[in-house]
């Protein structure tokens, strides 16, 4: 593995569910620390400082470190443990499937689970398995020996899914590429400035409780108060069977995207064109993407204020929000790439430009 596989492979393996991201915040310090000056705002949000040509304009960039899991809600007397989602799930992508539950006493692993279709009628077996139906085994047969195995309610419980370079060499499979590959590219790019000069103070912000509402995005941009921020997101990849090129010709391989529309945010007109501009001058094909149904960090990063620039730049990924998902290296080459050349030309004068 070279760095950036063996970056992605501790950012994705790491646990750290929404409310929960003690594991992954601790892993994000240890990276981004070398970098510049680390504070924190009071939910958790990691903010890394690092200072530039001058201190203005403030240039944000935003990764979420949570990603999509659960919570124990209840356990039953048979020794099975009912359980919420933290984050948005397809209830289609969890049946059979393992998890870990964070405990006092340690990892805690289990399996989702329904009733079997060997005991379903020919009717119920046409229908889809709701969550609400569903349970995690850890093997137990009463609500005692889940307990002395350490489970209680409110334990956070994540995907088990560990990063796998795939055939080709050139893909990637893990949990949590939404948005560990995020948080992944603000380390490379702040690497990568370290022989590049740059005429802006840049905040590198990994957020928390991303999938729960935007809310470590809502504390932050308070305490970085920037002029102009970049999101940096895993987008969804439309080049599956199913999804039709008018609802998303978004492809693996085909470069990073930037998001031109979301349910919440439509990005800075000049930054967006900006970052085309960049695309054609160095070589990176840059794809566009709408998402009607989902939104990012940027929604309420843009609203701070008077309003903020904003643009989401995204690295293409199938199958977020499940146990296993899928991204490209010649997308995260791409995406960091851009981001590089666009932070070393965000100076005042053109930060101003954004919003005449």
């Amino acid at each position: 593995m070279d760095s950036t596989e063996q970056l992605l492979k501790e950012l994705t393996e790491t646990h750290g569910v929404p409310g929960y991201e003690t594991p992954i915040r601790a892993v994000v310090r240890k990276y981004l620390a070398p970098y510049g000056q680390l504070s924190q705002d009071k939910i958790g949000s990691v903010i890394c400082e690092k200072k530039g040509a001058s201190e203005l304009p403030r240039v944000m960039l935003a990764g979420h470190m949570d990603e999509v899991g659960f919570m124990v809600r209840h356990i039953t007397k048979e020794g099975f443990i009912r359980f919420i989602p933290l984050g948005g799930w397809f209830d289609q992508v969890l049946l059979g499937q393992r998890v870990l539950i964070k405990t006092n006493k340690g990892d805690v692993i289990g399996v989702i689970g329904a009733k079997p279709p060997h005991m379903l009628s020919a009717e119920e077996r046409q229908k889809v398995v709701l969550r609400k139906d569903m349970y995690i085994d850890i093997g137990a047969s009463s609500d005692t020996e889940v307990k002395e195995a350490g489970v209680e309610l409110g334990d956070p419980i994540v995907p088990s899914g560990d990063f796998q370079i795939m055939a080709n060499g050139k893909t990637y499979l893990s949990k949590a590429f939404d948005d560990r590959v995020g948080v992944a590219l603000m380390v490379s790019a702040l690497q990568q400035l370290q022989d590049r000069p740059h005429p802006n103070c840049l905040y590198a912000t990994a957020t928390v409780m991303e999938e729960v509402g935007l809310r470590g995005a809502t504390t932050s941009v308070a305490a970085v108060k920037p002029d102009v921020a970049i999101i940096l997101e895993s987008d969804i990849a439309g080049d599956v069977p199913g999804i039709k090129p008018e609802e998303s010709s978004i492809q693996l391989g085909a470069g990073p995207s930037i998001v031109i529309f979301d349910a919440r945010m439509i990005p800075n007109l000049k930054l967006r064109d900006l970052v085309l501009q960049i695309g054609k001058e160095i070589g990176v094909n840059v794809q566009l993407s709408s998402i009607e149904g989902g939104t990012t960090d940027g929604s309420s990063i843009h609203l701070y204020k008077t309003g903020v620039p904003t643009l989401v730049l995204a690295v293409p990924a199938r199958h977020i929000h499940s146990h296993s998902s899928i991204i490209h290296r010649q997308d995260y080459d791409g995406a960091l790439k851009i981001l590089v050349e666009l932070i070393v030309r965000l100076d005042k004068k053109q930060v101003d430009e954004l919003t005449a």
